[in-house]
């Protein structure tokens, strides 16, 4: 690791922020990883702002997959940068002119709460749910590009119940939190794609906030569509968070529990 780090630096590499640490992981899950493929190669460029790389194998694994397939999912826990990633895929392939438009879409569902019960207009109860869709876009881009874009519709944030009725064409668009949606917006958000589009979905399977006796829809779709040739399903483990450190060990900790309980 040590000599693979040297070389990348002799090479005018400048080592980041848990760049170490992330070598060191790497290496434990690969010990014949080339360091430069992770850090040197292969980055989802956006406007400058944000060169974002794969922290994991599986990481990489996933940004390959968005590459090379039209419909990938990525399943495993927070943290371990299944939004984040698809989110730089797509500002990159709309800043290269490689889609003209990008859509980002969630279930307007959480645990417990109700948009009835919210104050607003329709608009107002359901940014409180896209929020994290916002975050990881003006994270990518300067605010005021983002908003630009925003303006003109070159990027859309909405629920996914907006989706019903369209035809989605050389669009890159994100499905976040899919584990929310039922079998039907599952199966009308897979048939809106269209010609010369990507989509990825996103989603962690034990964070579930349907109803009782709601069927998640990602659930679902892993056993309907997953031989399907052209889809490819990405899963990430605690291994992949990338969080704060405390995080990793927070997701461990709750996997063996639910073990535990399940005994």
């Amino acid at each position: 690791m040590l000599g693979q780090l040297t070389a990348m630096m002799d090479e005018g590499y400048k080592l980041g922020k848990g760049d170490v640490k992330t070598a060191a992981q790497l290496v434990l899950q690969d010990e014949n990883v080339a360091l430069s493929d992770y850090f040197t190669k292969g980055a989802a460029r956006t406007s400058g702002k944000r060169q974002v790389m794969p922290k994991s194998v599986n990481q990489r694994k996933y940004l390959e997959a968005i590459e090379q397939r039209d419909i990938v999912f990525g399943i495993g826990p927070a943290g371990t940068g299944k939004t984040y990633l698809a989110m730089a895929q797509a500002v990159a392939y709309l800043l290269a002119k490689r889609v003209s438009r990008i859509i980002l879409a969630r279930p307007a569902v959480e645990a417990g709460e109700k948009l009835g019960f919210l104050p607003g207009d329709l608009q107002e109860k359901v940014n409180p749910y896209l929020r994290p869709l916002y975050d990881a876009l003006y994270d990518m881009l300067d605010i005021e590009r983002a908003d630009r874009l925003l303006e003109r519709g070159t990027i859309e944030v909405a629920p996914i119940a907006f989706m019903r009725g369209r035809t989605l064409n050389d669009a890159f668009v994100i499905l976040d939190e899919a584990q929310n949606t039922t079998s039907e917006q599952m199966k009308m958000f897979l048939t809106r794609l269209g010609f010369g589009s990507k989509a990825v979905i996103t989603g962690d399977i034990t964070q579930i906030d349907l109803p009782t006796g709601r069927t998640s829809g990602l659930i679902e779709a892993m056993k309907v569509v997953g031989n399907i040739e052209g889809i490819e399903f990405v899963r990430f483990d605690d291994k992949d968070v990338v969080r704060h450190q405390l995080v990793q060990q927070i997701v461990k900790a709750y996997d063996a529990y639910g073990s535990g309980s399940r005994q």
